[in-house]
């Protein structure tokens, strides 16, 4: 395997990687909201789940705008 196909799996791994921390945010924010029928997580008895939802969120999406693209390699 060449030097460029395997920072390219390592990029698309790594950008799996922040799809599922996306994810992951959005599914325990939603499953939090059906469970206890709250959907305000600013409330001051949610903020235990706004601290982690947030984060995953957060890191997903800079995550994924960070390893979308292949990057360009020099000439």
């Amino acid at each position: 395997m060449a030097e460029g196909e395997g920072a390219e799996f390592q990029r698309k791994v790594a950008l799996g990687f922040f799809t599922l921390l996306l994810i992951a945010g959005i599914v325990l924010y939603w499953g939090w909201g059906v469970v206890y029928d709250t959907w305000n997580p600013f409330d001051r008895g949610n903020i235990g789940i706004y601290s982690i939802w947030m984060p995953l969120v957060a890191f997903g999406i800079l995550g994924i705008l960070l390893y979308r693209k292949r990057p360009v390699s020099p000439k």
